[in-house]
C-alpha cells in the first residue's frame, strides 16, 4: 500500500542495489529487476561489512535489503544508509513476520517493506513505490500502524517481545529461541560472552521472567510462533 509522499520522475532506467547473502535468493532478485525496461541491476552485496561503500560506488536510486546477512543484522545497514547514503531508497525483502518488524525498519530508515513469501509483483510494485518517495507496506500493516496512530502509538498487544524489547535485544532473544548458546550468540553477532549476558539480563528484566529456564523458553515458544526464514 503506498503512503503519502511526493513523486520523482526518472528518464533512465531506476538503479537497484540487492543487498543478500543467500545467492539463490539475490540472482532471483536480478533477474527479476533486469527484465523489467525501467530498471536495472547496479550492484549487490552479500553482507553488511563493505555494503555501504559498494552502495556509495554504485549510485543506485533504491536499495533492496534483507534483515537477516553474515554478522550484525540488517536494520544496522538501514541505519548506516539513512546516515550516509539519505538519497538512497531503501526497502526491506524479508522472512521476518512484517507485523513484529516493518515498523523497526521503517523506523530505522526504510520506506518499504515486503515479505518473501509474497508474489514477485509485491517488489516491483514497492521499488516503483518508494521511488516516488511513499512508504510501501501491505495492507494489513498499514491498518494496524494507523490503529496504532490513534490509539497514541500504543500496541495492539502491550507485554510482547516485539513491543517491549530493542532491536537488538529481539535479535538476541530470536538466536536463543533458535537453540544457539550465549557463546554461540556473541560469535555470530561479533559482540563480547559478557555484552550477550548484559542483553539476556535485560531481556529478562523486561518480560518479567525469574530465571534462564524461563527466558529459554520464552524465546522458544516465540521463535516458533513468529514466520521464520
Amino acid at each position: 500500500m503506498a503512503v503519502k509522499g511526493e513523486g520523482e520522475q526518472h528518464t533512465e532506467p531506476v538503479r537497484v542495489f540487492v543487498v543478500e547473502d543467500h545467492p539463490i535468493m539475490r540472482e532471483g532478485i536480478e533477474l527479476l529487476v533486469n527484465e523489467e525496461p525501467d530498471m536495472t541491476i547496479c550492484g549487490n552485496a552479500e553482507r553488511k561489512e563493505g555494503a555501504v561503500e559498494k552502495i556509495k560506488s554504485a549510485r543506485p536510486d533504491v536499495a533492496v535489503v534483507d534483515l537477516v546477512l553474515p554478522g550484525r543484522s540488517g536494520l544496522d545497514l538501514i541505519e548506516d544508509l539513512r546516515d550516509q547514503c539519505p538519497e538512497v531508497k531503501i526497502i526491506v525483502l524479508s522472512a521476518h513476520d512484517e507485523q513484529v518488524y516493518a515498523e523497526r525498519a521503517l523506523h530505522a530508515g526504510a520506506m518499504g517493506y515486503v515479505m518473501k513469501q509474497e508474489h514477485t509483483r509485491k517488489l516491483l510494485e514497492g521499488i516503483r513505490t518508494v521511488l516516488k518517495g511513499e512508504v510501501y507496506v501491505s495492507e494489513q500493516m498499514s491498518s494496524a500502524l494507523l490503529r496504532r496512530f490513534v490509539k497514541g502509538g500504543a500496541g495492539a498487544d502491550p507485554g510482547t517481545p516485539a513491543d517491549v524489547l530493542s532491536d537488538r535485544e529481539l535479535q538476541v532473544f530470536r538466536l536463543l529461541g533458535k537453540g544457539l548458546t550465549t557463546r554461540e550468540v556473541a560469535e555470530k553477532l561479533k559482540l563480547s560472552v559478557k555484552t550477550i549476558e548484559t542483553y539476556r539480563e535485560h531481556i529478562k528484566r523486561k518480560l518479567n521472567l525469574k530465571n534462564a529456564n524461563q527466558l529459554l523458553q520464552r524465546a522458544i515458544q516465540w521463535v516458533g510462533s513468529e514466520s521464520d526464514f
